[in-house]
């Protein structure tokens, strides 16, 4: 199983771009501090290259900025190339699910915080008006309760 989770602040503006066959993709890093201190009494940070796809990459390219708080749940991604004749390994972080956690207002946040969609959320079929009526429930009285 290949599956990371991680709380980070983003290290640098996202950058938004769309391949040549017209799939929108983000990328950015973010920086993730240790719950630990190393001997020496100071908290290390790990910084981590993250790649989102699709609408996470527009959602993450239209609300995210340097400094917001983010929750990534994604997968590790090894890739191999070539620079300058050297031969080079990078390790990203492929996200599946992202929670902005930056509160309104703090940072530069702007976004709405809507919650990202999943496949399955996005095929379901729209909920009817019936779906969505607001129930009103009568007030309980104290020696109604069973406890």
């Amino acid at each position: 199983m290949n599956k990371v989770i991680l709380i980070g602040n983003l290290t640098r503006d996202p950058e938004l771009t769309t391949t040549s066959s017209g799939v929108q993709m983000c990328r950015f890093g973010i920086a993730v501090n240790r719950n630990y201190s190393n001997a020496d009494g100071v908290r290390e940070t790990d910084f981590f290259n993250v790649t989102a796809w699709r609408a996470l990459a527009e959602r993450c390219g239209k609300y995210l900025h340097k400094g917001n708080k983010v929750g990534i749940v994604g997968n590790i991604q090894i890739r191999s190339y070539e620079s300058n004749g050297e031969k080079r390994t990078s390790v990203d972080v492929i996200v599946e699910d992202i929670e902005f956690l930056t509160p309104r207002g703090e940072n530069g946040g702007s976004a709405p915080f809507e919650p990202a969609e999943t496949p399955a959320q996005a095929s379901a079929a729209p909920q009817n008006e019936d779906s969505k009526k607001v129930v009103e429930l009568e007030p309980v009285e104290d020696s109604d309760l069973p406890f």
